[in-house]
């Protein structure tokens, strides 16, 4: 992705197909950090990548249940949003721009009306203020540890971690604590946030297949 340059381009040692690479190549460029140029620089998907901290990472396709969660919270969501016109609800794969060296696709997202000049063609130049990521075993480390901090740093208000397994979701309230959830809420208990004022989420509603 750096034109002109000798080097063969990082990202072309991925074999696309498989989600393999070769390491023995990737090593001697390990320590090089990627920009919203390389990144832009990708063909189309799929497969899907994000730019976190500077690093490429490839996302695997999601599993059906991940599928239905991501359904039933983007329906939950939309139906109160466009009701009261709060703003836009968006789902993967949609760019979020963060920084020179970070873009990431949350799987769901919202954005309130006062940010809604952020939402351009390309993606959303800007923090959402919501977002909501659910956990499969191919993507966990991912989006409860690397992913948060820079969603925290870059002014999204508020993250949602869905757990399929545990049927949890963890709530995280950034001006609040970064590194823990405000609450856990379980299957049968219900919750609200201040960012979709007078929405009630019953959270099995989530886990509905």
């Amino acid at each position: 992705m750096r034109h002109g340059g000798e080097r063969r381009p990082y990202w072309k040692h991925f074999d696309k197909g498989s989600g393999t690479a070769d390491f023995s190549v990737m090593s001697n460029v390990a320590a090089e950090r990627f920009t919203v140029g390389d990144y832009r620089a990708l063909s189309p998907g799929p497969p899907y990548y994000q730019l976190v901290e500077g690093e490429l990472v490839v996302a695997p396709s999601p599993n059906s249940f991940h599928q239905d969660i991501a359904l039933n919270v983007a329906v939950l969501l939309t139906n109160h949003v466009r009701r009261h016109r709060l703003g836009k609800v968006c789902i993967a794969p949609f760019d979020v721009y963060l920084s020179e060296t970070n873009v990431l696709q949350p799987d769901i997202f919202f954005l309130s009306t006062s940010r809604m000049k952020l939402l351009q063609a390309d993606g959303v130049h800007g923090a959402p203020d919501l977002v909501v990521e659910i956990v499969s075993p191919s993507n966990g480390l991912l989006e409860t540890r690397r992913k948060r901090p820079v969603y925290a740093a870059h002014g999204v208000r508020e993250e949602w971690i869905i757990e399929p397994t545990l049927q949890q979701l963890h709530r995280y309230d950034f001006a609040i604590d970064v590194a823990k959830p405000v609450r856990v809420f379980d299957n049968d208990e219900s919750f609200e946030t201040p960012v979709l004022p007078g929405l009630v989420i019953q959270t099995a509603e989530l886990f509905q297949r």
